[in-house]
């Protein structure tokens, strides 16, 4: 059991090492050698006082023990060298086993501070521990906070996923488990558990032979990639009593070594991002590609013995990619593996990642036997989907975890699965997920038009209105002044819904640009077409006529007269429901696109016209509230009083740095690093959740540190001169183009004080007076911003007007309760001519 100590003296040490290894991974490591260290010398300790003799620090290792490295008398930089010679030389010691020495294999000490090591050392010498478990407990807990893999592209898979997925595919006794992509052996662990639990009789006392236990010590195996993840994974299995783990550093795509070894059970949360040229497998793969998903789920497929079983957490492209190989790994599955698949909700990851991902369960005995496959959706996994998951009411994992074994045990005794109706999922079979050579395993494409419990009839958008796409235009045909406006898909704000014309392009007049062509009042603007899923659907209901074209990649909504008020439309448009549809439906690979025909055979409940009016009055009134308290958001102005007498200085001479932001190729899927971009800049506060990535090699001095202020210095004119801090992340941020990056002397200013100073109206302005201007784009140079000054007040007086802001920031962000309230009662309303009272189920 986890005590308060134990956590204190974890969170403690964290601390002590943020300053020198920023890295949470990083941290984890330097923490499990050195709690590994401590607990060697404990052991020896023991084994002195029963009569026995030392042995991990022994002969000529015994000069690195722990009372060694904590005497009195030794100096700093002698305790220093000492440790970081005693870690890096461990493997070399004879006195301990093969598992030490592996666990120690490339450990070294990645600081020289003797200072930041003492007291780290000191609060490593507080643990005491007579057994393993109690170090199992500080290690479980370690483990915990650790949120991110960065240099694999992996995340930490939550506890509750993993036991999911275990209780599912139900490991047995005498099967052999395997992890091609182990990371710290969650999977493994978990299994392990479930088998303990799974053999006890009614007093619940263990049914497990001596030979059931030696041969369940030696079935399960674990691969990873990193040597880092290898060592974790050694401790974790070491201290759930595995004295010989089968923990391997192995490269599972490119590798053959291992490749004609079969399990009876796969697990795994695999890396879902490939680096740059992609993966360079060998040709014993079923399907050829270069993606590490695909080679993931196609190895784990072929390595299962003939009744094996497999559970595997995949990335969105898995389920409906339209790449040749992903199409080809999908027919595969459905053919040979596939038996049920379970939709994630998109926050499960957080806050590291929004990334949507589902589960696949492979049975390659029953997939043979049955002509469907199961589809689940979990809306709620018992936590809220923000960046704090904290725990909620609503959990759908114990019905959909029901609902799966009792679909898997009909199948199992052979019985009929055609009454059988799951409320989380729907049975499909195989011939209609094959029809279109697709494969696509989206389950809510597969509904009926959808479940409803609407009293209302449901309508199909293409009987009650049309849909009108925009002018087509190049690059070449854009002008600084004059011409026609024409809107894109960044002029819809989609937290708002609504026109956000700060960077509208300006196109020299076609003659093919028809009146039809312009947004017209009661118009519902669309976006149709883009590189970025997030864009696709997003909407605005036009107020009045305007004087806009739009582009070819959006589109405009034009109600039918007679049946639909656009005001009731737009709101059905604004809701999850919707969201999730296209989501299920896009189909491109690199260009998403929404056609009229896909958005013509979306339905809606259709309520008479007068009782649509009072549906959008009800809204509306809630709206009006979300408005106003947005405006005193919109309004508020921290303001800093400044005093003549302060004196004026440079803002070189207040930062230890001022630069550019630092090249790398971005994309969309997850991979080593996030990296900052002028998106990130909202609130003061660098926002996490609209980074890119990157897989490109980084130096470490342009990552992201706590207290770090961005500065839109390349972007339109509107946009110029913003600014936001960077308040810590879980994992490495890079530091992006576009961006200067202003890093605080924090002896001389305070960081919260320049970024304040640096948001004042004077300020922008005066920044944007070194504007250098060209079509739709501004940009200010690295050199005029560092010769620009700003007031700087004692220290005493710029902590004292950073909390007087802070103060007035907290009392404007109770507006942010207020909108959130006013949306849910919104999302009630919407709700319930779906036929649901849970405001949650609009989704």
């Amino acid at each position: 059991m986890l005590d308060t100590d134990t956590k204190r003296r974890i969170d403690t040490a964290r601390d002590i090492l943020v300053g020198k290894v920023p890295d949470p991974k990083s941290q984890v490591e330097q923490i499990t050698i050195a709690l590994i260290y401590k607990f060697m010398d404990d052991m020896d300790a023991q084994s002195e006082e029963l009569g026995g003799k030392r042995k991990f620090f022994a002969g000529e290792f015994a000069r690195y023990g722990w009372a060694k490295l904590m005497q009195p008398g030794l100096g700093g930089y002698e305790t220093l060298n000492l440790y970081a010679e005693g870690i890096s030389k461990m493997p070399e010691n004879p006195g301990i086993p093969l598992l030490f020495r592996n666990i120690f294999k490339n450990a070294f000490l990645p600081y020289r501070d003797p200072e930041t090591l003492k007291m780290f050392l000191k609060v490593i010498d507080e643990f005491s521990y007579d057994h393993s478990e109690r170090l199992g407990d500080a290690f479980e807990y370690l483990l915990s906070v650790l949120g991110t893999q960065a240099d694999a592209g992996q995340f930490r898979t939550p506890r509750h996923i993993i036991d999911f997925i275990v209780e599912i595919v139900a490991p047995k006794k005498n099967e052999i488990v395997l992890d091609p992509a182990c990371g710290t052996a969650g999977f493994l662990i978990s299994s392990y558990k479930h088998i303990l639990k799974a053999n006890v009789d009614k007093d619940g006392n263990s049914t497990l032979t001596p030979d059931d236990k030696t041969r369940l010590a030696k079935n399960f195996m674990g691969y990873d990639i990193s040597p880092d993840m290898v060592r974790l994974s050694l401790v974790n299995m070491y201290l759930h009593g595995f004295t010989d783990p089968h923990i391997y550093e192995y490269d599972t795509l490119t590798s053959q070594d291992r490749w004609n070894e079969y399990a009876d059970v796969i697990l795994a949360n695999p890396p879902f991002m490939s680096p740059k040229g992609g993966i360079k497998p060998h040709n014993r793969f079923s399907v050829q590609s270069k993606r590490s998903e695909v080679l993931f789920v196609d190895y784990m497929a072929e390595h299962l013995t003939p009744n094996g079983r497999a559970g595997i957490i995949v990335p969105e492209g898995i389920i409906f990619q339209s790449q040749t190989a992903y199409k080809k790994l999908r027919k595969m599955l459905v053919e040979e593996y596939l038996v049920a698949v379970v939709s994630l909700p998109a926050g499960v990851f957080n806050p590291y990642s929004g990334v949507k991902t589902s589960i696949l369960f492979f049975d390659k005995s029953l997939a043979k036997k049955t002509k469907s496959i199961a589809f689940f959706k979990v809306e709620n996994d018992g936590f809220n989907l923000g960046a704090q998951r904290r725990e909620i009411d609503k959990n759908d994992l114990p019905q959909a975890r029901a609902e799966i074994t009792e679909y898997l045990r009909r199948l199992c005794a052979r019985e009929s699965v055609e009454d059988f109706q799951p409320t989380l999922g729907l049975m499909v079979p195989k011939e209609k997920i094959a029809a279109n050579g697709e494969y696509n395993l989206s389950g809510e494409r597969y509904r009926e038009g959808g479940v409803s419990a609407s009293k209302f009839p449901m309508v199909k958008l293409g009987e009650v209105c049309e849909l009108v796409r925009g002018v087509v235009f190049s690059k070449e045909d854009e002008v600084i002044d004059g011409g026609v406006q024409v809107l894109r898909a960044n002029n819809i704000d989609k937290n708002r819904y609504g026109l956000n014309l700060d960077d509208v392009r300006r196109v020299a007049p076609k003659s093919d640009f028809p009146e039809d062509k312009k947004l017209k009042k009661d118009d519902i603007f669309i976006c149709l077409a883009s590189g970025s899923k997030d864009h696709i659907g997003k909407v605005a209901l036009i107020q009045a006529d305007t004087p806009f074209y739009f582009g070819g990649f959006m589109g405009a909504i034009r109600i039918k007269a007679g049946r639909l008020h656009p005001g009731y439309l737009f709101k059905q448009l604004t809701i999850e429901r919707f969201n999730d549809f296209l989501s299920n439906q896009i189909a491109g690979a690199n260009i998403n696109n929404l056609s009229a025909g896909l958005l013509y055979q979306y339905e809606i409940p259709l309520p008479p016209l007068e009782v649509q009016k009072e549906i959008v009055a009800e809204i509306e009134g809630y709206q009006k509230v979300i408005d106003g308290a947005r405006a005193v958001l919109d309004n508020y102005r921290p303001h800093i009083p400044i005093n003549p007498a302060w004196p004026m200085i440079k803002l070189g001479e207040l930062c230890t740095s001022i630069q550019n932001g630092y090249p790398v190729e971005q994309t969309d899927e997850v991979g080593r690093f996030k990296v900052t971009r002028i998106q990130t800049i909202a609130d003061g506060i660098v926002d996490l959740g609209k980074t890119k990535w990157t897989n490109d090699t980084v130096p470490k001095d342009r990552l992201m540190q706590v207290g770090d202020i961005l500065f839109s210095h390349i972007n339109s004119i509107e946009h110029l001169a913003k600014t936001a801090m960077f308040v810590g992340a879980p994992m490495p941020v890079v530091h992006g183009i576009n961006l200067i990056r202003f890093q605080p002397k924090r002896d001389v200013v305070v960081p919260a004080f320049l970024l304040w100073s640096m948001k004042q109206e004077e300020f922008i302005e005066r920044a944007k007076s070194f504007a250098q201007r060209a079509v739709n784009q501004a940009s200010i140079k690295v050199t005029d911003i560092r010769a620009m000054k700003i007031p700087l007040p004692s220290f005493a007086t710029q902590r004292a007007i950073v909390a007087e802001i802070e103060a007035e920031q907290a009392m404007v962000n109770a507006n942010r309760e207020l909108i959130e309230r006013m949306e849910k009662k919104i999302q009630a309303t919407l709700a319930r001519v779906w036929g649901e009272d849970n405001p949650d189920s609009s989704k």
